[in-house]
């Protein structure tokens, strides 16, 4: 099993499964009458890895196959003499297969530790752990070890992963034998402020909470208080005067941390809500959950700044409980963390949060929980048919999740309603537009933000993620993208993307554009505009794009393409994974168009195109399109090599419907206009045909007239379009409300200090400075 980077969070209440323990001499853990901080402190993580026992069919189910994992790894497992545990992982120093060694033996643990579990309180079993124990702290993870690779294994990976195992046995150690355990956590956790191979780094964002919640865990398993208190104070960054405290909300792009817009950055470019926000808030929310009740709780206002995190960063980008692609960066390409996979953790978290909280923000919490439960259908939440696959947490062992929803749904929550929604998270450079049958987020990049982000030997193939990627979400695929999309799409035609045909070359670890022009403007809840001043990584491809966002659709448009490479240049209508053999007709003009699989169809000046299941296609200038259904095949190795998270090499075949506009090579200024209709039937694709008014396309202006006269248009220069002339470059809205007339108005540059606008001969100068591309909203009579 590919082992991931994962947190110790695991959804559950109080453990009952001391009762299933075997008891041995002197343990540390023992049980006691007395009330004790410490040991409340082992129990409410122990109780995170085991559950609380709580009975049900999915329960049995779930223990069932994880128990079957467990199992085979526990008879594949060799105590004798000094040789490795495993013959597929050997032992040495700086060995790339530590973490997998820690992760199998914790999978051992807690299906030993849990009630009803197929290793339950076999001696036997508990006997091998122990010695398993020994055996790689000796040779693997000790105090007298270096550093060699990557230093998360040693500070944070393999950590946790003792910890989840340490827990679940400690009433079985002794004292000494915790403190040995221990002691290579204390060596390289002892200050979670500070990066342990490299003490000028302070530690931020998921790090750090990963960091304090390990010291508080570890400083309750060997008695040592003041590493608990360490622990607590590393997340408001006590040490630092706060500077680095994983609660502070950031007011500028970029820049680790939670951003006041609701953005969450990791490794300062990367928009990361969709992993590394949500391995904080997991590390948050079992630091709430060990220390509630105990003389190291969280003070009421910290929990309050935690709570409201989950709406607010995480919950707009969730569509049928997987987190939407955009904000995942290079964990696209994790084989063992699909967007359903990451989805189910922060369930996980937000079910964990839920139990602390009270009244109004516990019923908010419990219920988007139960929405991505009852939504997530493609990755059944209570369901684990695969323990290596849609666990929830999603670690291999993951009851605890199953018994903490059933404890929230057993309440008859209700599931929070899919409400229209259009938000823009300028210091991450994201979006998310939402309807009620359908969703879009964009995969861009800018001077502020990397296109793609390929390291330690992921992504591989992410070259054109942040080029204006139009991510579409769809209630009767809610599968898409998890299903080997990304081993397996062609990864130079990304739908909404405009690129050149030629090799892309070795990806270069987390590139940043040129242009400051990305960002757009919110008109209101269903409607918004989105502008990229694109350049190719290497510079010789340029454009400008935008997408504007309706209700029925997204209308998008290309003006300025120009390229001197020499390569055919190219921009993707639509590039669709139809899964294996996926079959669905595609009509243009009303006319089949051929799909058999590796023959392309040249269509000529088609007005509108209709794809089964999908939606529809309307093209708004004299473009030919390319129709293509081809089979692709990618194995999951192919994008991800890394040492603890690789992919497997089985090949994956799917089938993809492309639709492309072809430039042509050299094209000096080439365009495009086209609307995708998501969800859309052939009759009201056919009937949407002529909605559509382009008032401008160019590279100094791109605008659009909505149905109501609403005006959206992206300016990259001072200019002007019908009754509206901007003094430089401005994403603006204009039209009428219920209230009057309203003019709104963003800078995507996020570079001047104001913007003077002139709407039919009225003037007004829009202060900008510091709004980081926020939309302002100003009455206009």
């Amino acid at each position: 099993m590919p082992v991931n980077r994962r947190t110790a969070l695991r959804g559950g209440a109080l453990a009952a499964a001391s009762a299933a323990l075997v008891a041995t001499a002197r343990p540390a853990f023992a049980a006691s009458a007395s009330p004790d901080p410490l040991k409340a402190i082992v129990a409410g993580y122990r109780e995170l890895q085991t559950g609380i026992n709580r009975p049900s069919p999915e329960r049995a189910a779930a223990l069932k196959n994880l128990g079957r994992v467990a199992k085979s790894y526990y008879d594949s497992m060799s105590v004798a003499g000094n040789g490795p545990l495993w013959t597929d992982l050997p032992l040495g120093p700086g060995s790339d297969y530590t973490t997998s060694m820690y992760a199998r033996l914790r999978a051992i643990a807690v299906d030993w530790g849990t009630p009803g579990a197929t290793l339950c309180g076999d001696p036997q079993v508990l006997d091998s752990i122990k010695k398993a124990l020994e055996l790689i702290y000796t040779s693997q993870y000790n105090p007298q070890v270096g550093e060699i690779g990557n230093w998360y294994t040693y500070e944070i990976g393999v950590p946790y992963y003792l910890l989840h195992t340490l827990v679940t046995v400690a009433d079985q150690l002794t004292a000494d034998e915790l403190a040995r355990y221990v002691s290579p956590i204390k060596r390289f956790v002892g200050n979670p402020n500070l990066r342990a191979n490299n003490p000028k780094v302070v530690e931020t964002g998921a790090n750090r909470a990963d960091k304090a919640l390990i010291s508080i865990v570890a400083g309750a398993l060997i008695g040592d208080p003041a590493w608990i208190r360490t622990g607590l104070d590393a997340i408001t960054d006590v040490a630092g005067g706060g500077a680095a405290s994983v609660l502070a909300k950031l007011d500028r792009a970029a820049g680790d941390g939670f951003h006041v817009d609701g953005s969450f950055i990791q490794h300062d470019t990367i928009p990361y809500p969709g992993h590394y926000g949500i391995v904080l808030l997991t590390a948050l929310a079992g630091t709430v959950h060990v220390t509630e009740g105990t003389e190291y709780a969280l003070p009421d206002d910290l929990k309050q700044k935690i709570y409201a995190l989950v709406g607010d960063t995480y919950a707009p980008f969730v569509y049928a409980g997987a987190l939407m692609e955009p904000v995942r960066g290079r964990m696209l390409s994790r084989q063992g963390e699909t967007g359903h996979d990451i989805g189910h953790q922060l369930t996980v978290a937000t079910l964990v949060l839920a139990r602390s909280a009270t009244g109004t923000v516990q019923a908010e919490l419990s219920g988007l929980a139960a929405k991505w439960i009852k939504e997530g259908s493609y990755a059944p939440f209570l369901e684990i048919p695969d323990p290596e696959r849609f666990a929830p947490g999603p670690d291999l062992v993951a009851t605890p999740g199953i018994e903490l929803a059933q404890e929230m749904l057993a309440r008859r929550v209700r599931p929070t309603p899919i409400v229209a929604a259009h938000r823009i998270f300028g210091q991450q450079d994201r979006m998310v537009h939402v309807t009620e049958g359908w969703s879009a987020s964009l995969g861009v990049g800018s001077a502020r933000i990397s296109r793609y982000e390929a390291i330690n030997g992921m992504n591989l193939h992410g070259w054109h993620v942040g080029d204006g990627v139009l991510y579409v979400f769809l209630p009767n695929a809610k599968g898409h993208y998890s299903d080997a999309y990304w081993p397996t799409v062609d990864p130079a035609l990304l739908p909404g993307t405009t690129a050149k045909a030629g090799p892309s070359g070795p990806p270069s670890g987390t590139p940043v554009t040129t242009k400051a022009h990305v960002g757009g403007v919110r008109w209101d809840a269903r409607h918004g505009a989105y502008a990229m001043d694109f350049a190719s990584e290497d510079g010789s491809l340029t454009a400008k794009k935008s997408w504007f966002f309706t209700p029925a659709g997204v209308v998008c448009l290309g003006a300025g393409i120009t390229d001197a490479s020499g390569q055919a240049v190219r921009t993707a209508i639509e590039n669709r994974n139809l899964g294996e053999n996926g079959r669905g007709m595609l009509l243009a003009d009303g006319s089949v168009v051929g799909t058999v699989p590796g023959r392309a169809s040249t269509l000529h000046r088609p007005r509108w195109l209709h794809l089964d299941n999908v939606g529809g296609y309307v093209l708004l200038d004299n473009s030919e399109v390319t129709a293509l259904r081809e089979d692709r095949v990618g194995a999951w190795r192919d994008i991800d090599t890394g040492a603890n998270t690789k992919g497997t090499t089985t090949p994956n075949t799917r089938r993809y419907q492309k639709l492309v506009i072809e430039h042509g090579a050299n094209p000096t200024d080439a365009k495009y206009a086209y609307a995708v209709l998501p969800g859309a039937s052939v009759v009201s694709t056919v009937a949407s045909a002529l909605a559509w008014r382009v008032r401008a396309n160019t590279a100094e202006v791109q605008a659009l007239r909505l149905w109501d006269n609403t005006l959206l248009a992206n300016f990259y220069t001072a200019g002007t379009v019908d009754d509206v002339t901007v003094s430089g470059p401005a994403s603006v809205a204009v039209g009428r409300t219920g209230k009057g007339w309203q003019l709104a108005v963003s800078d995507p540059t996020q570079l001047q200090d104001s913007v003077r606008v002139t709407v039919r001969r009225r003037t007004v100068d829009v202060p900008l400075s510091g709004s980081c591309g926020a939309t302002k909203i100003i009455p206009w009579g």
